[in-house]
């Protein structure tokens, strides 16, 4: 394929179609043999569990109901074979954004609360959690997700700790503009699940593919955002000025939101592509990774979308 998520693009089961390259050894060239004892990872030896035993010299072979026995057993499973599986990337997206989307709600409530019961003293106190989830959050998030994506096998805490992380920075940008704009982060929860669920079934459907052209374009247009969101953070600092409102604000977010919806059509070619070279189960991890880096870049742009439009009632 063209483009791969820059998460997953440091292994090569990520980025080369099967049968050029099988995790753990490389494919035999056509009409070549495979070496003596070279196997796809995860895959039993001839004479493993899930097939007959060739019959040594002199050694008398197998009966017919040895045989019929053998043929009864069930197929084996990822599960069996260690490889990685559509349920096992399932698994750990659940376990990561599920703990992203439980620690974002937890602050928001929290910062919703505490005025209702403390008074303006409780007022005061959420402002702090608020700034502090948000501060511990971005700090947190930005070295365990560097961490994440340079590691060469994942690692299931530091995954799991990347979503706890995210969820305290959605927490703490939320709770503030949910005082502002009541809801408004429910709305930016149910937009990005909608937009990922179209793309999801768009791309089920062959409509949505990564292709050259397409990656060239996403590319420019990535460095322009990255360009614009570097101008924007010196007119903020130095001129008390955002560059990212009103109609500029908007088509930049839109933007925004189209980039991620590639980069999510990335993902999902990626994982498949993983699943078929035969990744070990461990991978789900990454792919969960890179699955809720995404999805939080999404809803960022949505929400500060909403955040735009509301403001302009």
């Amino acid at each position: 394929m063209a483009r791969h998520n820059s998460f997953l693009s440091g292994d090569r089961a990520f980025t080369q179609e099967a049968p050029s390259y099988v995790y753990g050894a490389p494919a035999p060239q056509f009409g070549q043999q495979p070496q003596f004892g070279q196997q796809h990872y995860g895959q039993q030896q001839f004479g493993g569990q899930y097939g007959a035993p060739a019959p040594q010299y002199g050694q008398q072979a197998p009966n017919p109901a040895d045989l019929e026995a053998m043929y009864a057993r069930p197929a084996a499973t990822g599960h069996d074979t260690g490889r990685m599986t559509m349920p096992d990337v399932l698994n750990a997206l659940t376990v990561t954004l599920g703990l992203t989307l439980v620690t974002g709600a937890s602050v928001v409530g929290l910062f919703m609360l505490l005025p209702v019961f403390g008074g303006p003293n409780g007022a005061a106190v959420a402002q702090l959690v608020a700034m502090g989830a948000l501060g511990i959050g971005l700090i947190g998030g930005l070295i365990t997700g560097l961490v994440n994506a340079f590691m060469r096998m994942p690692s299931a805490p530091l995954v799991i700790a990347y979503g706890f992380f995210e969820g305290l920075l959605l927490g703490g940008l939320t709770a503030p503009l949910d005082a502002i704009y009541p809801m408004i982060g429910v709305q930016a929860v149910v937009g990005t699940l909608a937009v990922a669920g179209t793309v999801l079934v768009l791309y089920r459907m062959g409509i949505l593919r990564t292709s050259p052209v397409l990656t060239k374009i996403f590319m420019v247009a990535m460095l322009a955002y990255l360009l614009f969101g570097l101008v924007n953070i010196g007119f903020m600092l130095f001129a008390d000025v955002s560059l990212r409102g009103g109609m500029v604000g908007l088509a930049v977010g839109a933007l925004a939101v189209l980039m991620a919806s590639y980069s999510l059509v990335m993902d999902f070619e990626d994982v498949e592509r993983g699943i078929r070279n035969g990744v070990p189960r461990k991978m789900a991890w990454r792919c969960a990774f890179a699955l809720t880096a995404t999805l939080v870049w999404m809803y960022l742009e949505i929400l500060r979308i909403l955040s735009i439009l509301r403001g302009n009632d």
